[in-house]
């Protein structure tokens, strides 16, 4: 089952086949619909029975084409290619994003292999969905830079669980690009010192934090759809052609190892966000280097969730 939320105020919706309903508009053909959280967040928060109504609510109508057809009428039922999306979950308490976690990414950037899991919190204000635009910073405009990463969505409370039972807290799985402004990243290879490498990540991380510096989407698709988080096939496109192309089998820290460890740290609440780290291919890490600029367009993908898909804008001069 796949999650969205549309723009517009339409709200929390499923797809169904190729299209979408939107359950804000459905609620007067569809009684049960009137029980189903308003938001993504919320059905999480609800548990499986929630998440259970919306999967029986989605086979009424994919079953019966006279309601269907109403709900199109009604404009609760839309046609997915086109439809306006923001992030699948608009407000998550937490998105904590792992670093340093393909060896073959580890390898371009020159980087020994960690003997944990790091790790940084990205901005949740700055999350964007699928198809709005990444704006590139008025003061820090040349070096922005892609990081498609498969992203595990937790779906119940936990905190200090086993890596065994890790999975069991995952609702589902959904796609982030880490955006980064690379202007610091020489500096924390160079630096030196106690505090010199210190400062110089801190600007590194801050260099993540822009506005819309976080795209997410285009679906949180349920755990059951993709049974093997270690086997996903996943690549960024820029204007179409290839630069990272990666299996999370490369990782070094699997998702059950993230939330275990992390775990022991954090009480994750449902539609936290952890993102597994960015693959190799880069554009910092390429010869020459390759960053985005404005008229570009970056799609993230993997199998079984969809494409991310951004347009890359200059920001608008500032009044």
């Amino acid at each position: 089952m796949q999650l969205v939320t549309l723009a517009a105020e339409r709200g929390a919706g499923v797809v169904i086949g190729e299209e979408i309903l939107a359950f804000a508009r459905c609620r007067s053909a569809i009684r049960p619909a009137r029980l189903i959280p308003s938001t993504v967040r919320g059905m999480l928060e609800a548990g499986e029975a929630a998440l259970d109504l919306v999967r029986r609510v989605a086979d009424e109508v994919a079953t019966r084409p006279a309601l269907a057809e109403r709900l199109r009428e009604m404009g609760a039922l839309i046609a997915r290619d086109g439809a306006r999306l923001r992030a699948p979950i608009t407000d998550p308490g937490l998105i904590l994003s792992c670093g340093l976690n393909y060896h073959a990414h580890l390898r371009e950037m020159n980087t020994p292999v960690p003997a944990a899991p790091t790790a940084f919190t990205k901005n949740v204000a700055q999350l964007i969905g699928s198809g709005e635009a990444i704006v590139l910073p008025q003061s820090h405009p040349d070096m922005v830079d892609w990081e498609g990463e498969f992203s595990a969505v937790i779906g119940r409370t936990c905190h200090n669980i086993s890596e065994r039972d890790a999975l069991d807290y995952v609702a589902g799985y959904t796609l982030i690009n880490d955006v980064s402004a690379r202007d610091w990243v020489a500096p924390v290879f160079s630096a030196t010192g106690v505090m010199g490498p210190i400062l110089a990540w801190e600007q590194n991380l801050l260099g993540k934090q822009f506005p819309t510096f976080c795209p997410m989407g285009p679906a949180l698709v349920t755990r059951d759809e993709i049974p093997d988080p270690e086997n996903v096939e996943l690549a960024t496109l820029l204007n179409g052609t290839v630069m990272q192309s990666a299996n999370t089998s490369d990782l070094v820290f699997s998702v059950r190892k993230l939330i275990a460890y992390y775990s022991q740290f954090y009480r994750f609440e449902p539609g936290d966000v952890i993102t597994t780290g960015s693959p190799s291919g880069v554009g910092y890490g390429r010869d020459p280097k390759v960053f985005m600029r404005d008229g570009d367009r970056v799609d993230v993908r993997a199998g079984g969730i969809g494409v991310l898909t951004n347009p890359v804008r200059r920001a608008s001069p500032l009044p």
